[in-house]
């Protein structure tokens, strides 16, 4: 498997860094996130150094979010959140800051917990027309 020697999350799988490991197979890794945005705060990483989704291949992606239902139940079962947030950031933009592709399961307690996604739409600024033009032009590049 490719791995990055200055990548801290390949660090990890390699054992030169320590984590708590949550689950651990021949491709996948899921540790507890060092900077607990909520209890039981976890990522879930493919072994394969992968930068972010848009450089993930189809093999990658299918073994990788195979494991999340798996992972997101041993979470609810352990903690008994009132839900879960599933999380990726890509690219500096987004909020990444470890250039390894890396999912985050986020248990959510409350809304109080320390956790805030608001979503400001923009419903108001796009017609149907407008949507549709969208798709259109997503589904062109669809490969």
């Amino acid at each position: 498997m490719a791995r990055d020697e200055n990548c801290i999350f390949c660090k990890i799988i390699n054992g030169d860094i320590p984590s708590a490991k949550v689950y651990e197979d021949d491709d996948v890794l899921a540790f507890l996130d060092i900077s607990q945005v909520t209890k039981g705060h976890t990522l879930v990483i493919p072994k394969n150094h992968v930068k972010d989704i848009y450089e993930t291949d189809e093999a990658t992606a299918s073994t990788l979010f195979a494991r999340i239902p798996k992972i997101a139940k041993a979470l609810e079962k352990s903690f008994e959140p009132a839900g879960i947030n599933v999380l990726n950031n890509t690219k500096e933009a987004a909020g990444q800051s470890v250039f390894h592709l890396h999912i985050h399961l986020i248990p959510r307690y409350d809304e109080d917990d320390g956790y805030d996604a608001k979503w400001i739409t923009h419903s108001e600024e796009y017609d149907q027309e407008q949507l549709t033009e969208m798709a259109e032009t997503i589904q062109q590049n669809v490969t």
